[in-house]
């Protein structure tokens, strides 16, 4: 895999706001672990399992933040794994941490925010 051109296309998919676009790049178990969760939900753990659940997360994020625009600082990558640097929504800086399963689809995602 390439991770920058992953991290281009990950960024250009988001930037377009198209949801269905957007999941193509995760599996159908995939689970995220992010602070906005904690924040827009509630929900304790941060965390939601499953395309579905993140899906829905995700279009109501969408539908909340019209001028969600991402912008790549940069990139970086592991075994299996990609980390990207990028700024992100309410002027925060962001690390998102990717984990890929065997056909190549993000299976876990952490994602970490300055204050």
């Amino acid at each position: 895999m390439d991770a920058h051109q992953f991290a281009r296309e990950w960024i250009e998919v988001w930037n377009s706001h198209n949801l269905e676009e957007i999941l193509t790049h995760y599996s159908d178990d995939i689970e995220i672990t992010t602070p906005m969760i904690r924040m827009a939900l509630g929900v304790d753990s941060g965390s939601l399992k499953g395309k579905k659940d993140v899906g829905e997360y995700w279009g109501r994020a969408l539908q909340k933040l019209p001028d969600l625009h991402f912008e790549l600082y940069e990139v970086t990558s592991g075994v299996n794994s990609v980390a990207l640097y990028y700024k992100s929504v309410m002027n925060k800086n962001a690390i998102e941490v990717m984990f890929f399963d065997d056909q190549g689809k993000v299976n876990r995602m952490f994602a970490y925010y300055t204050t």
